[in-house]
């Protein structure tokens, strides 16, 4: 019973975050229309524009990471079955290594498409 509770409690705090954030973006947005901002603020990730969070390449880092640490598991498993690594260390030490090599290599790619 108290882990339902934990998680009710969990899921409505994120919930009332966002909610927060969502409304007063809106009023922010709506206070800078009224006092006769340009529109063109609001249009962050378009094209030719620089924007704080680029879509394109959140998607491509998420998923090179989750691609790093699938293979840190999988390497951590071929250690472990050949005697390497003991069994306590190797999971963990392989994640963090690939998951982090992986985020070195996209920030590799990152700055050779710049």
């Amino acid at each position: 019973m108290e882990v339902l509770v934990a998680f009710i409690a969990f899921f409505a705090t994120v919930f009332g975050i966002y909610y927060v954030h969502i409304t007063t973006r809106n009023k922010e947005r709506m206070a800078l229309i009224d006092k006769g901002a340009d529109a063109s603020l609001f249009n962050t990730g378009k094209e030719g524009q620089n924007s704080l969070l680029n879509w394109n390449k959140a998607t491509l880092k998420t998923g090179m990471f989750f691609m790093g640490i699938a293979l840190g598991i999988i390497v951590g498993a071929i250690l472990s079955n050949a005697g390497v690594l003991y069994d306590g260390a190797n999971y963990p030490a392989m994640i963090f290594f690939f998951g982090g090599l992986s985020l070195v290599l996209f920030y590799i790619v990152d700055r050779k498409n710049k």
